[in-house]
């Protein structure tokens, strides 16, 4: 399986739109892999991990040919997710000659509801906590993440040639998650945590993790067999209050065993 991040910051960004803080400013002095746009990744060829407004350059950037992407997974509905507009742009006049007919978006109730009627050349399927779904090689289980309160947000399990966990934006997982992973025998090729909090004292409570809740996520998964030696751990989407300079970051993601995700950062597993 191949995954690759488009976009790995926060809604800000990183350096952060209007911000001048030492963080961003040097984030402008480095460039390079400390340059980070609003998240987003894709599996394979096909298969697209939310829609923020920088996915237009991510597809230039990655040389990406977006009439073939099949399927689209949002994982909720705020705006550094889920850009409605530019889904308008996959018929007639916009897009022609496209090898994919239709763009199959799948999502929780809440970014169904901001989508609204869903433009031409697209279909919008409203997924349910813990039922999975097939789409086409991949076999998909949206599992309730800790973000958005009372509305339905949803981090993914994804299981192909091999099995990844694509758990952004969550706080600490729900005990009603790790139930599952644990009663299905989930054994993971490959993890992909929230980390927008970076270093910064995070209550598992809360709607993001840093690395001390992703570090107790970790335990508990390896307790049940879930995460293994052989898991790669992946840390990504971080905001600019914490300094998301990767060599910063790879500091201290060093003793979780985790890789840090940055724009262009493909991983196969």
């Amino acid at each position: 399986m191949k995954l690759t991040y488009f976009g790995t910051a926060a809604a800000e960004g990183f350096p952060a739109v209007f911000c001048r803080c030492p963080h961003c400013e040097e984030a402008r002095r480095l460039g390079g892999k400390s340059i980070r746009t609003r998240s987003q990744a894709m599996i394979g060829e096909d298969l697209l991990i939310d829609f923020p407004a920088d996915t237009y350059m991510h597809f230039l950037q990655n040389r990406v040919e977006g009439d073939r992407i099949r399927y689209l997974l949002i994982t909720h509905p705020h705006s550094d997710h889920l850009c409605t507009s530019d889904l308008g742009m996959r018929f007639g006049a916009y897009a022609h000659e496209m090898r994919e007919e239709t763009l199959h978006i799948l999502v929780p109730r809440a970014a169904a509801d901001r989508i609204g009627r869903p433009p031409l050349g697209t279909d919008v399927t409203v997924l349910s906590a813990f039922l999975p779904v097939t789409l086409g090689s991949y076999r998909v289980t949206p599992l309730p993440a800790r973000h958005m309160g009372e509305d339905e947000s949803f981090i993914y399990l994804i299981e192909g040639d091999r099995t990844l966990l694509y758990a952004h934006d969550t706080g600490f997982f729900y005990p009603e998650v790790f139930a599952y992973l644990e009663e299905k025998r989930i054994r993971l090729d490959a993890i992909s945590l929230d980390c927008t909090n970076g270093g910064t004292a995070t209550p598992d409570e809360g709607r993001h993790m840093g690395f001390a809740n992703i570090g107790r996520v970790l335990e508990r998964l390896a307790a049940f067999g879930c995460v293994t030696g052989d898991t790669v751990r992946i840390v990504n989407h971080f905001s600019h209050n914490v300094a998301p300079l990767q060599h910063l970051l790879e500091e201290q993601a060093a003793p979780l065993g985790c890789l840090v995700a940055y724009d262009g950062c493909r991983v196969e597993f």
